[in-house]
């Protein structure tokens, strides 16, 4: 019988975002929890279809928000963000076992909001003209969650406390290029993510520090550790203050960032 870290499993393997999505929004209500349950990891996880072609960071085109391609490039790119996180919240569930059930409901509810946004941005995109795959896209999220498949400490140090957070800064500049192109639809959009991304960098806060405490390290002093064991990107500004202190972050975190 399916547990709910199995089901995660079989739904990160599915190649269609779309399909994906569509599995999170239909998500069984009665299914059982197995924390102690281990897999053998699955070749081709994450499940992707042919498109978009992935490139390395470098050589994805930057174009104009001006135009009509370049906003639906724009929004071709966030959607590709949302997808990849649908897969990291679900590699969040199956892969780590032996925790709290508290911490799988957690990743559960981020799968399902993630999945939303996806199909929000997916939907906005056909309107314009476009699908997800028309555009390249690059694979920097789901590089980082290769690197840290090991270690759930790393995972939480770097993916939401970093990678994810500069969404947060980066979404009032996205947000406005949309509206003053226009494009009141997207805009709105932006809005509903960065509410729930902010719940998001929260629940990582949250066992990051939880795994921290248990260990008697310093989350600062871990988070800034596992940050160049691992390579994660410096952070830069400008910082979405607001966001970042609702998210959760220590004000000895947020004075490091110079705010």
């Amino acid at each position: 019988m399916s547990c709910l870290r199995s089901h995660a499993l079989a739904l990160i393997v599915l190649r269609d975002a779309d399909e994906k999505a569509n599995a999170l929004s239909r998500w069984p209500e009665d299914l059982a929890l197995d924390t102690r349950a281990r897999w053998a990891e699955p070749e081709g996880l994450p499940g992707r279809s042919n498109k978009p072609r992935l490139l390395p960071p470098r050589d994805v085109p930057q174009r104009a928000v001006g135009t009509a391609q370049g906003r639906a490039g724009l929004i071709h790119a966030l959607a590709h963000i949302e997808c990849n996180a649908m897969d990291l919240a679900l590699d969040a569930i199956w892969r780590f076992p032996d925790l709290p059930e508290a911490y799988y409901r957690d990743w559960l509810k981020v799968a399902r909001e993630e999945a939303l946004h996806f199909s929000l941005l997916h939907q906005h995109l056909q309107s314009m003209g476009y699908r997800y795959g028309d555009f390249d896209a690059h694979e920097g999220l789901w590089d980082m969650a290769r690197r840290t498949q090991d270690n759930l400490m790393a995972r939480l140090a770097v993916v939401p406390r970093i990678l994810e957070a500069r969404g947060l800064d980066a979404s009032p500049a996205v947000r406005h290029k949309l509206q003053s192109a226009g494009d009141r639809k997207g805009a709105q959009i932006i809005d509903l993510i960065l509410r729930d991304e902010i719940g998001h960098v929260a629940i990582g806060n949250h066992w990051f520090g939880w795994l921290c405490a248990r260990h008697g390290l310093s989350p600062s002093e871990q988070g800034r550790l596992l940050a160049r064991q691992y390579g994660a990107p410096e952070p830069r500004g400008p910082f979405n203050l607001e966001a970042r202190r609702a998210a959760g972050f220590a004000p000895e975190e947020l004075a490091e960032l110079g705010l």
